[in-house]
């Protein structure tokens, strides 16, 4: 199994700046703090203001967990992203991330930041959709008709809650039958499409800004499962998504990337990076239920056996942009 990353939380605070009148303040729809009508990037996570930040979306039902059979609270909406959406025939719904450019790693300011993070621009050239939740048990069965996770450790099971125990050629293979059944190519995405994708636009530690004590709002980790007994990736999409309509881009289950990994290099500027040719471990990103809030950061890397399966390893699949819906 892995090693559980066990460190205390910092809770970090970021300040308001001055006051202004209320008549000439909004929002952010990103963070919540208070930031000028007329400012266009936010000075609190640094979430560009492309829109003027609106009001708290409504409450989500109730959902089930695994475990008491009960029905827990979600304070997390569905807030429109204007991204386009379309809906494959398992009903995986996918939105379209748009072409662009962005810092991928990190700054050496960044608290918990790690050696293999060297920041460098990198152009992402094309368009491709992205899966707005990790593939679900339900979506796995249906395609490889199997079900890797079942009575194995800390897992919950149900139509919803992600396919885990998935190693990376279990997650290639998933993605070379569907692309078979629709006629279109999936793929699993690249560490720079994924990290790129995460972000939404951002350059904060987080895709919701640098205040990590904000991160139950987003993801499940360690201190919001792990540490209170619920040992098991939770249902796809009962948190916050990002800027671009993505849920669980942090925490819930690691998810493979197709890259081998290997440390950055010196590149100052890179187009469409795929990784080196060959390797001995697989990139996985986004970090999980039972770990530490650092591993759940927009760069953060880390990697594994591509033939090892574990209870908190999964994936969302990639698909190559075409005209087609």
């Amino acid at each position: 199994m892995k090693r559980l990353l066990v460190c205390l939380l910092l809770a970090s605070v970021v300040g308001c700046g001055k006051s202004q009148s209320t008549a000439n303040l909004a929002a952010c729809s990103d963070c919540g703090g208070k930031v000028s009508i007329r400012a266009t990037t936010c000075p609190h996570c640094g979430a560009p203001l492309t829109e003027q930040a609106s009001s708290p979306e409504p409450i989500r039902p109730k959902v089930p967990t695994p475990s008491s059979g009960q029905s827990e609270k979600s304070k997390n909406a569905q807030p429109s992203t204007g991204v386009k959406t379309t809906v494959n025939s398992i009903g995986m719904k996918l939105n379209l991330i748009p072409a662009g450019e962005f810092q991928m790693g990190s700054p050496e300011a960044e608290p918990y930041r790690c050696d293999d993070e060297t920041q460098h621009l990198v152009k992402i050239t094309k368009p491709f959709y992205l899966g707005v939740c990790e593939v679900t048990q339900q979506q796995y069965e249906q395609v490889m008709g199997a079900r890797p996770w079942q009575g194995e450790d800390h897992v919950g099971e149900g139509a919803d809650y992600p396919a885990v125990y998935v190693n990376h050629d279990d997650a290639v293979e998933f993605c070379r039958r569907l692309s078979k059944q629709e006629g279109l190519e999936y793929r699993l995405p690249t560490e720079a499409e994924w990290e790129y994708a995460c972000r939404g636009g951002t350059t904060t530690a987080y895709s919701f800004g640098n205040d990590e004590s904000k991160l139950g709002q987003y993801a499940w980790h360690a201190k919001n499962a792990w540490f209170v007994d619920e040992k098991y990736a939770h249902r796809v999409g009962q948190k916050l998504p990002n800027r671009w309509g993505l849920y669980d881009m942090h925490g819930n289950a690691w998810e493979w990337c197709q890259d081998w990994y290997v440390p950055y290099g010196n590149e100052k500027v890179v187009s469409d990076p795929t990784g080196p040719a060959q390797g001995d471990v697989r990139g996985v990103r986004g970090g999980s239920f039972s770990y530490h809030s650092s591993k759940l950061r927009s760069a953060n890397r880390y990697n594994n056996q591509p033939v090892n399966r574990y209870n908190d390893d999964g994936f969302r699949v990639a698909r190559t942009y075409s005209a087609a819906p």
